[in-house]
């Protein structure tokens, strides 16, 4: 009879694989417990924090075998806010370790166990990333602070140095701080419903260098956001000044008490409410409101593993699911016939179009709606037969409606890509009865977290 698991009870473990998050898997007779900050071959001493009927989590107390892989992390307040979940890795371990947490949900969850390919890496992993999400707080001193969350709370850990956030959007949140403390400016409370500043959202085209700034606020109270438009034209003036840069600045208006950070309501303060980037050889306006691609490097490689892979053909029919502001779509439309790209947000959509006309691509056709729905239209109602279909879907996967409709319609080619790996591979075991898996591609978007993209193509069987 297997020894009860206990809470708060100490353990000597071995860990012996990754969870599909980075974490450490050790197991105590049958039951697997899952461990943050450790790497496969360490022993370690632990205590049980949760104990759960088949599974349970631990924290570890001590290192008595420490991995080669293992290095210090090169960040302050890493283990703070959680957004580096595998900055203890050496870098070349840590895309092995993206590998084999795609190659075991295959090997688990599909018939056909092809080999995952090595993980694409970056070169220079650092300050990557051309969004930055900055939440505005209180500190304990009573001073206005900016920062990010820490793990699993609404905690602020203030803004020191981050090794991925791109080093200008730092600059500008500790010059926004430093002129809120200066001019008492009202920080949003998300407990109180009461302040102004609620986020400063900073964008940066990687090769245009220009930079967007969106100041996320409430107006609820008159008074204050009286006060408030008295103060900002002098800091939009101050950041103008010292960051040439800065192409547009935004105001968005979020009044309620949510989680999401940007509101539906925007008012362009200064320049056009838009900067430009380029991705590859092509050219993408990017809006307060866009989705785009958080690591412009790698998704360039990203891209071109995926029509490398697909062996895109002059006379294909290209259906872009998911399109957003129609970068894959445009990507596609000099190699194929015809593009038609579908996205549930009605501003991406107009982005996209503008995104076709900036590139001068003529034979792209974006359609606002919900894939569920409107690809099954394309289909019946305007007898569109597509040759390839790509999907890029948020993180819950394809629903089972658009899967059905791949399969009654059979593409000879379907490009999967994913941010969330185990539902990929969920939804290529429903397309596994018509199609083969031609290759499976982890590409690393973000690299010292726990997230992996992967880019998959299966082709119909014959």
């Amino acid at each position: 009879m297997e020894e009860k698991l206990e809470k708060n009870k100490e353990y000597v473990v071995e860990i012996i694989d990754h969870g599909y998050e980075g974490e450490g898997i050790a197991k105590i007779g049958s039951v697997p417990i899952f461990i943050p900050n450790v790497l496969k071959g360490e022993v370690c001493k632990i205590v049980l924090v949760k104990v759960l009927s088949s599974y349970a989590y631990g924290k570890v107390l001590e290192l008595q075998k420490v991995s080669p892989d293992r290095v210090e992390a090169d960040c302050s307040c890493s283990k703070r806010c959680g957004g580096c979940d595998l900055r203890h890795i050496a870098y070349p371990r840590t895309l092995e370790i993206k590998r084999e947490i795609v190659q075991n949900l295959v090997n688990k969850n599909l018939q056909q166990k092809i080999e995952v390919q090595e993980t694409i890496g970056m070169e220079q992993p650092v300050y990557y990333r051309n969004k930055a999400q900055y939440p505005f707080g209180v500190d304990q001193e009573g001073r206005p602070t900016i920062g990010i969350f820490a793990k699993r709370s609404h905690e602020i850990v203030p803004l020191q140095s981050c090794q991925i956030q791109n080093e200008i959007s730092q600059e500008i949140a500790k010059t926004v701080i430093a002129f809120c403390r200066e001019n008492h400016v009202e920080i949003y409370d998300e407990k109180t419903g009461k302040g102004i500043l609620r986020h400063l959202v900073v964008r940066v085209g990687f090769s245009s260098k220009e930079v967007m700034c969106t100041f996320v606020i409430c107006q609820k109270n008159e008074t204050l956001a009286s006060n408030w438009s008295k103060k900002k034209e002098e800091l939009y003036h101050k950041l103008q000044q010292e960051y040439p840069n800065i192409q547009t600045i935004v105001e968005n208006v979020n009044n309620q008490n949510t989680n999401v950070i940007l509101g539906n309501r925007n008012q362009t303060i200064v320049g056009e409410g838009k900067i430009q980037d380029q991705l590859g050889e092509f050219t993408f306006e990017i809006s307060p409101m866009s989705f785009y691609q958080i690591n412009p490097v790698q998704t360039v490689k990203l891209y071109r593993k995926a029509m490398e892979e697909a062996e895109l053909q002059k006379e294909d029919i290209f259906c872009d699911l998911y399109c957003g502001i129609g970068t894959i779509g445009i990507f596609a439309a000099k190699q194929v016939k015809k593009v038609y790209g579908v996205e549930i947000i009605p501003e991406a959509i107009e982005d996209a179009k503008r995104n076709a006309r900036l590139n001068q691509i003529e034979n792209v056709e974006f359609i606002a709606g919900d894939v569920e729905k409107l690809f099954g239209e394309l289909l019946q109602k305007e007898g569109v037969k597509p040759t390839v279909v790509c999907v890029d879907p948020p993180r819950k996967g394809i629903d089972q409606t658009t899967i059905d409709n791949i399969l009654k319609v059979e593409p000879e080619k379907v490009i999967y890509i994913s941010c969330n790996p185990a539902t990929m591979v969920r939804d290529i075991a429903k397309l596994e009865e018509k199609y083969s898996i031609k290759s499976m591609t982890p590409v690393d978007l973000f690299p010292f977290t726990k997230h992996v993209e992967t880019v998959s193509v299966l082709t119909l069987k014959k």
